[in-house]
């Protein structure tokens, strides 16, 4: 054992930084058995675990209901509301405020996911996954048994290097009080509720739903903070459209940008859909465009949103566009366009 193991052990005991004091005790234990001193490798661990600290894995290995998940470094488009949130979690977690359970609702595509990845980013942390697939059994009884073995692998993580998702976390908990509910999941719920009371308070768990209506209200009590998706305007997604239409341009050599066209096509729409439906649509529109008219993706977005339907000449002038943006949409001259809206007048 050296000086600065001493110096860690008082440090992180002075600190209460728990999960920091067991990984240094562990690591001391490992250098006696390097040394050939097994037992007294075997009594700190033992001395360790009485104390009821849980002594974090080094690795990810052996892990039944958890899985690492790889994600992008790629900055998150959030409206600033979300946003402040997004960095508020983070500046609690980095500061050890004691608020480490957080729960993310919200519709389809609102970026709840993204935006746990997002906070691992920053904090430079891995994401483990529940993998409710592999946690929920058939068997009665069983799902019972896994929760309480999931919080167990959960407790035993490196802390300060991990972040647990539980993403749609709905697929395991249910309102207890619903007549619609099953017993079995409604004893799971329960068993969840007790797990998550003796969570180790170190541990920065974030959970996603897109029903927070139909969870059990001691659920939602149980996270430090409740995070609403919902709070895109208008404005706040076609923002968010321009920097994905951007970022979509730039791996295409033969498309040209007309951030105007594609704002009036976007403001001429009664609702737009969340992000993560709009960054297909602009995907798919730009990688099926083609080669030889450089605004062509902008034709394509047009028809996604109207569902389809034919483009008219007379519908496009009342909806605002002019005649080279109609051109544009139509792929007929302008010279046509004037023609024929001349003729209708």
């Amino acid at each position: 054992m050296k000086k600065q193991n001493i110096i860690n052990l008082i440090r992180f005991h002075a600190e209460k930084n728990d999960d920091a004091f067991a990984s240094e005790v562990a690591e001391i234990a490992k250098d006696f058995e390097r040394l050939g001193d097994k037992a007294m490798s075997e009594y700190l661990m033992e001395l360790v675990s009485s104390a009821s600290y849980y002594v974090p894995q080094n690795t990810y290995t052996n892990l039944r209901f958890l899985e690492k998940v790889e994600y992008s470094n790629k900055q998150l488009l959030l409206p600033d509301d979300i946003e402040e949130n997004v960095l508020g979690i983070t500046r609690a977690i980095n500061s050890r405020s004691e608020l480490t359970k957080f729960l993310f609702y919200g519709a389809p595509g609102t970026g709840k996911t993204e935006s746990a990845y997002q906070i691992a980013r920053v904090l430079n942390r891995n994401i483990l996954r529940v993998d409710f697939e592999q946690l929920i059994d058939s068997r009665l009884g069983e799902t019972a048994k896994n929760v309480v073995a999931l919080f167990d692998e959960i407790n035993h993580l490196p802390y300060s290097k991990s972040l647990v998702l539980m993403d749609e976390v709905d697929a395991l908990v249910m309102d207890r009080v619903n007549s619609n509910d099953l017993r079995e999941m409604g004893r799971v719920t329960s068993t969840f509720l007790k797990e998550l009371d003796r969570l180790s308070e170190n541990v920065v768990v974030i959970a996603t739903t897109n029903l927070i209506s139909n969870f059990d209200k001691a659920i939602i009590r149980r996270f430090d903070a409740v995070i609403s998706f919902d709070k895109y305007s208008k404005e706040d997604l076609i923002e968010i459209a321009d920097g994905m239409l951007t970022n979509e341009l730039r791996k295409d050599a033969h498309s040209k940008q007309d951030i105007r066209l594609f704002n009036k096509i976007l403001r001429n729409q009664k609702r737009l859909p969340y992000p993560g439906e709009l960054k297909q649509i602009i995907k798919t529109a730009v990688a099926f465009s083609n080669a030889s008219n450089e605004y062509d993706y902008l034709r394509k977005i047009y028809i996604t949103f109207n569902e389809g339907e034919e483009l008219d000449i007379q519908k496009l002038s009342e909806e605002g566009y002019t005649t080279r943006e109609i051109e544009i949409l139509s792929h007929i001259p302008k010279s046509t366009v004037s023609r024929k809206l001349k003729e209708i007048d």
